[in-house]
């Protein structure tokens, strides 16, 4: 059983924090993009069920509908008989009944709606839209047409972003009642524009601030804050995003898509104009026994309930407290051991990343 994800680069408008692999979308491009995409899968799906399909970008919804319609095609090229979550990202501004009935029609049924924030100056920082009016219609809409589990993003920490800006976001974001909520922390990555604006991070102890808000608050509000960066109603955890933090294998397919299968981890090139010669793959990394046990630690760990002690040792036959110094991090307190899991202690969560140089 694998999972496949599949990626679209093209934007209407490219966010000015975004460092993902995108471009703006151009018709031509997109037309040759996808029929390079089928080829790629063709070459290199081996045929296995598929659980779980994501599409995202980039903004997959950015594509005329008749693209979009040829792209859900391809994924019938997937044995899908035990398929559980198929996942679409869109654009508010790009919801439409005609957009909704042809995702239904493909057995798409999960939406991932990238909001970011209701806040004027903060979407005018981020070059994004998102009137909480056409939120709500456009979530209604897809409702009325049998959708019934959404995931809204969240990015906050913006630069001057106040305590009270956030509170109205998560308050609005609440009143339209997603199944899951992700909420992404500002990062100013190299090449994008806020960067090349010289724009600074706001100071740690705010964004500590406002990473404790969010987590207190959406647990009073029956979310379960199952990873560090997302929220679940009860039995919406995205099982997709749990393959990755499972150190599952998973396909990725298109322009700077990356994988995990037979061992093996990969990156497909960033360069449009190389996929578009059929020249996808970048690297190709045959994961040894010890790199696999770190990416168990590293990616494992950001789930709140940790990893299971018992499912790490069958799967690599090592006890993961005598592979590494766990036991002074339970001693500390910086982790915790609950029911067979290792966890970070939830105390500490938002400085995970120094607890796990610790240990890998």
């Amino acid at each position: 059983m694998a999972s496949v994800y599949i990626h679209v680069p093209f934007c209407k408008s490219i966010c000015s924090y975004c460092d993902f692999c995108k471009v703006l979308y151009n018709k031509e491009w997109a037309v040759n993009y996808l029929k390079c995409l089928k080829n790629e899968i063709i070459d290199r799906y081996m045929g296995e069920d598929i659980n779980t399909i994501y599409i995202g970008g980039g903004t997959p919804s950015a594509l005329s509908l008749k693209e979009i319609e040829y792209l859900l095609n391809l994924t019938n090229l997937f044995k899908k008989n035990n398929l559980e979550e198929f996942t679409f990202e869109c654009n508010i501004e790009d919801i439409n009944e005609e957009l909704l009935k042809l995702l239904k029609k493909f057995n798409v049924n999960r939406l991932s709606i990238g909001i970011e924030s209701f806040d004027e100056e903060n979407l005018l920082l981020m070059k994004r839209y998102a009137s909480f009016i056409d939120t709500f219609q456009k979530i209604k809409l897809a409702r009325n047409l049998g959708f019934d589990n959404i995931n809204l993003d969240l990015i906050y920490a913006l630069p001057g972003e106040k305590i009270s800006v956030l509170k109205k976001d998560i308050k609005l974001l609440l009143k339209l009642n997603p199944e899951h909520i992700s909420t992404y922390s500002l990062m100013i990555s190299d090449n994008t524009f806020l960067s090349y604006q010289k724009v600074e991070s706001i100071p740690s102890i705010d964004d500590a601030k406002m990473y404790e808000y969010i987590s207190k608050t959406l647990k009073k509000k029956g979310y379960c804050h199952y990873e560090v960066s997302n929220f679940a109603k009860n039995g919406y955890e995205s099982k997709h995003n749990l393959v990755y933090w499972h150190n599952q294998e998973y396909y990725g397919f298109g322009c700077g898509a990356s994988g995990y299968i037979a061992g093996v981890r990969y990156d497909n090139t960033r360069s449009l104009s190389y996929y578009l010669k059929g020249e996808y793959k970048s690297s190709d990394n045959l994961i040894s026994k010890e790199s696999m046990m770190e990416y168990e630690i590293i990616l494992g760990l950001r789930l709140l309930k940790g990893i299971n002690l018992e499912e790490f040792y069958q799967k690599y036959e090592v006890n993961m407290q005598d592979k590494f110094p766990i036991k002074p991090l339970l001693k500390n307190g910086e982790l915790i051991l609950k029911d067979g899991y290792v966890a970070i202690n939830p105390k500490y969560i938002y400085v995970m990343n120094e607890i796990l140089l610790k240990l890998v």
